[in-house]
């Protein structure tokens, strides 16, 4: 039975090309998801006309129960085969710090914080109770079986502070700062990695101008490809090698220091 990889939020975007990533790898799919049922199917359908075995797993990421009924689900159907769970869903709620709703924050850090830590604990826990599976795992490391792993996805704010999307950059780096905490924590049964990416679709007000302009304002002058930041979310679950790493998929855009979010300034970054 070939690996199963569990991708929350895993029906549209990022989620969607992630899930593309790992079956053309060889992977199976877990696709979780909330609202969009009909494209969770839909990409289970396309999963399996590419040779793959796919499940949709609907649910909440708000609550530890919801959270544990999503892995509970997929685990009846995967087993110790469930070797990558990514945590890609996010909230993504627009405030800053003088308009600070507690309530709204800690939703945002259900989502984006506490499922991924819970996520890690249990597959871990499922692989500790399996030393077979490990030592299994052990024995082919050289044949390409990497370690069970979590990768998360992050944002390249994280490494670019500005005060937009406030409570959202607060989760997110709190998040960041878990990956060397997690990978400590759980090796060596687990691996802990992420990827950080930039700009890659149209979000909250933003116009189809305004994105096709702030695509741009990173190093390399062009538009972040989601496929690529899809292939490295593979990588890392494949490279038995990686743990406690972030990667940077983003064309240099942390390295493009703004005051605001760039769709908040990008008719000013690019005036004549």
């Amino acid at each position: 039975m070939t690996s199963w990889a569990l991708i929350t939020g895993g029906s549209v975007r990022l989620g969607r090309e992630t899930g593309l990533a790992f079956a053309r790898a060889g992977w199976s799919v877990a696709c979780h998801y909330n609202r969009s049922a009909d494209a969770a199917q839909a990409l289970c359908e396309e999963l399996r006309a590419m040779g793959v075995q796919a499940l949709a797993v609907a649910g909440e990421l708000e609550d530890e129960a919801s959270c544990q009924h999503i892995f509970d689900t997929t685990v009846a159907t995967t087993g110790t085969h469930l070797r990558c769970i990514v945590n890609n869903a996010s909230l993504f709620v627009p405030d800053q710090g003088d308009d600070f709703n507690e309530a709204q924050a800690v939703a945002q850090l259900k989502v984006n914080l506490m499922a991924p830590m819970r996520f890690g604990k249990w597959l871990a826990a499922l692989h500790a109770k399996n030393p077979n599976a490990l030592a299994h795992a052990g024995s082919d490391a050289g044949s390409g079986l990497a370690a069970p792993s979590v990768v998360h996805v992050l944002d390249q704010k994280v490494f670019n502070l500005n005060p937009d999307y406030f409570s959202y950059t607060l989760s997110k780096l709190a998040l960041e700062r878990a990956v060397s905490l997690q990978a400590q924590s759980l090796a060596p049964t687990l691996r802990v990695n992420a990827v950080a990416p930039g700009l890659m679709y149209l979000s909250g007000p933003q116009t189809q101008d305004n994105f096709d302009r702030a695509a741009q304002a990173n190093l390399l002058r062009q538009p972040i490809d989601p496929a690529d930041v899809a292939h490295t979310v593979v990588f890392l679950a494949n490279n038995p090698s990686i743990t406690g790493t972030t990667v940077r998929v983003d064309n240099g855009q942390h390295l493009v220091p703004l005051a605001r979010d760039i769709m908040f300034v990008v008719e000013e970054l690019f005036k004549p």
